[in-house]
């Protein structure tokens, strides 16, 4: 077997072999501990028949374990500045594709045909950097990306609000999001001292799996998140002042709001924190029918 990439030895080595400098604003954090990748990489129950999308490989530390375990390894990278420094790393291994290109700009479903196509099982497993982490995993559940899950490194904070539960300071329309599509967990924290450059923020690995039936069916799913994410505008604030205060035009529409709430038996005076999925799913249901849809009517 290969030496690992992620030591501290070995990863100095290679940054001074390529002069290679940190770029902050990429958010460039890379891990020193193999026991710690191989921890990842053990949530993600690896087989042959596998294919994994790694995004942000850095210099390859996650990315070589990944092709150990996987069939194949599409990993997709940012910075051209590490496009020689992974074509050194990992020539030994003949299972890994890097392509050059943001991942919020690739047609992801495009790169499932063309590089997938022969696996029945895809998964996600990356570090994220921290300052993309929600736009990365929400694109994959919007764009309906056939994978059967995600494991990835990222702040602490960010999983603790996925995984949140109502009634929960940190439940929040990015709970509902991201839980209406997948079981989320956290599956193990991170300390600060195996990354380089040291992060000023506790990190988390989460495990998402994808859900075998949606939790309520909705009419429109975009309206479902905006009705949420409306919903927690101003936490304090009830449930109708806030839906009020979001919804376009809504100050003129109290009382399709009050009714969509009576249909939906919720009262009122509720905090956005205290309603599930479900809840919200049948609210965004009856809003749609009372409000959206007049809404598209009066041309607002």
């Amino acid at each position: 077997m290969n030496k690992d990439i992620a030591t501290p030895v070995r990863t100095n080595e290679i940054l001074k072999k390529h002069g290679f400098a940190f770029k902050k604003s990429l958010g460039q954090n890379f891990l020193i501990d193999p026991n710690v990748l191989r921890n990842i990489v053990s949530h993600a129950g690896l087989t042959k028949q596998t294919g994994v999308i790694e995004i942000g490989p850095g210099i390859g530390a996650l990315t070589e374990h990944l092709a150990r375990g996987a069939g194949k390894v599409v990993a997709f990278e940012i910075d051209n500045r590490l496009l020689p420094v992974l074509e050194d790393t990992l020539s030994p291994y003949d299972n890994i594709t890097v392509i050059h290109q943001d991942i919020l700009k690739v047609d992801l479903l495009q790169v499932m045909e063309e590089h997938f196509a022969d696996y029945d099982d895809v998964v996600v497993v990356a570090n994220l950097p921290y300052y993309v982490t929600t736009p990365i995993i929400m694109k994959f559940l919007l764009d309906k990306v056939p994978i059967s899950g995600m494991i990835i490194m990222m702040q602490k904070e960010v999983a603790d609000r996925i995984t949140a539960k109502p009634g929960t300071k940190a439940y929040g329309s990015l709970s509902i999001a991201i839980q209406y599509y997948m079981d989320a967990d956290v599956a193990m924290i991170v300390p600060k001292t195996v990354f380089i450059p040291q992060p000023n923020v506790e990190s988390a690995v989460l495990r998402l799996i994808r859900k075998e039936e949606l939790p309520a069916e909705v009419i429109d799913e975009s309206f479902l998140f905006e009705v949420s994410r409306g919903s927690f505008v101003q936490r304090r604030k009830t449930i109708f002042n806030n839906l009020q205060s979001s919804l376009q035009n809504g100050k003129l529409r109290k009382e399709e709001i009050l009714k969509a709430l009576e249909r939906a038996s919720i009262d009122p005076t509720r905090r956005g924190e205290t309603l599930s999925i479900k809840e919200f799913a049948l609210l965004s249901n009856e809003l749609y029918g009372e409000f959206f849809v007049a809404k598209k009517n009066d041309n607002y």
